[in-house]
Order: C-alpha cells, then structure tokens, then sequence
C-alpha cells in the first residue's frame, strides 16, 4: 500500500547541515519539475515585495522568504519530521521506533508543492509556497506538476493507494486510472445516520490513522485488505461517493 499525505503550512525549522538532494528524492523521474519550480522559487525570493505579493505573505510572514532564497543551501529534515500542525503532531512520527518509521519510509509519500510527492523520509528544507500558487515564469502548479506526478505514480505501480491529500493537492498529481486507489474523506454520523464531512477534526483523524498504521504494521496489498485491518483494528471504514472511503469517527 502506499499513502499519500499533504502538506502543511507550518514547518519545524532548522535540521542537518546536509543540503537538498533532488537527485535523492522518491519519484527522481519528477528532478525536472523539481528544478523548475525551485530554480523559480528562489528566482523570486530576490525581490521581497513580489514574493509577498505572490504568496500572500502578511508582514509577520515575510521572514518565510529567506527559506525560499536559500533552498538549494538550507539545513534538511525529513519530510515527516519537518511539517507541523494538526495532522503531523498527530502522526508524530519523531516519537515512533525505528521500525516505525522505516515504514513510513516505504509507503508514505508527502505531496509538497516545491519538490512534488517526496518519501515521508526524504529530507527536504523549510520554504513557503502553496498549491494554488502560481510563480512568475511558470504556469500555474497544476500544469506543472499534474501528468508528471499521474505518470510517476503510474510507472511506480504500487497495488493499492491510499489518497489522504487535501483537493489541492491531489489535483496536482491524480492518482491515475490503473492503479487500485481510493480517496479517504473523515466524517461523522449524527444519531439519524447521515454523514458530515469534518475540517478541523480531518486532519487529526488521518494523522491518527497513518499513525496506526505504522505502529501495527500491517501487509495491505488491496482495498479489502484495508477494510480486513480495520475492522479488526476497530476503525470504521465505510463506501463513500464512486472512488471514495469514509472514515467514521
């Protein structure tokens, strides 16, 4: 199985003097994206006032650029140990064993904006930019990144895919149509039985879920083996919209 995780906005600074690798990256196939989209970040990172503008960055955000400028250079985590906020303090993978982690290693990607999915284990700088972005010569993210990702993932061809991106960014990579997958949506039933997708809640339950995941260990190679861990597991899983699992909470 491999699990597809977004992004946050808010990233832990700092980490290893060894700077980025693009070459060392999961998906090597996307490098050319990959130096696309850096090489015009840091372009951009030169003239302040334009990156704010184009990021909309407010005052107090603006000490983001200098992470854009010095991408290339910058100290690394690894990808799940650098994102914050709702969904990774509840994944916390830094807290985890070894084995756990490995695991992450193996089948998690995170899907960032700079770099495209990166493995939950490759290490990447702290920079700022988002989904809906669209940064001065190049076209908007979506056309940037959407057929090279689809192909990636295709040319990957892993048995089953777990797509827990938020809309925005699995619009910038589409799980493609041969590969078994299913978007994961985090809901909840209210006492006449009807479903409520959640916000907030989303991001902690699916945290949570992959957290699980990597402690436990399961072999998933499929959709029904999905469902077979969670029901043992206690987690409810449900058929949502055509393409789509609910998970209940």
């Amino acid at each position: 199985m491999l699990i597809l995780l977004p992004p946050s906005e808010t990233k832990r600074p700092g980490g290893r003097r060894s700077a980025l690798r693009v070459d060392a990256l999961a998906l090597p196939q996307l490098a050319p994206q990959r130096a696309q989209v850096v090489d015009a970040l840091v372009a951009l990172a030169a003239d302040e006032d334009e990156s704010a503008r184009v990021l909309k960055l407010s005052a107090r955000q603006r000490g983001d650029i200098a992470h854009n400028a010095a991408l290339r250079t910058a100290e690394t985590l690894p990808a799940v140990d650098r994102y914050t906020g709702v969904l990774y303090d509840a994944l916390a993978a830094e807290t985890m064993d070894a084995a756990a982690r490995r695991w992450l290693g193996g089948h998690v990607l995170i899907h960032s904006a700079p770099f495209g999915p990166v493995g939950a284990l490759d290490a990447i700088p702290a920079y700022r930019l988002a989904a809906g972005t669209s940064l001065p010569g190049l076209p908007p993210l979506r056309r940037v990144w959407a057929d090279a990702v689809s192909a990636a993932l295709s040319e990957a061809a892993p048995p089953f895919v777990l797509d827990l991106r938020s809309e925005a960014y699995a619009a910038l990579g589409p799980v493609p149509a041969d590969v078994p997958q299913a978007y994961l949506r985090v809901v909840t039933e209210g006492p006449d039985g009807t479903s409520r997708a959640l916000n907030h809640f989303n991001k902690h339950a699916k945290g949570d879920l992959v957290r699980r995941l990597a402690t436990e260990r399961p072999r998933i190679g499929s959709l029904a083996g999905l469902r077979r861990w969670a029901d043992a597991a206690g987690v409810t899983l449900r058929d949502g919209r055509p393409g789509e699992l609910d998970l209940v909470v």
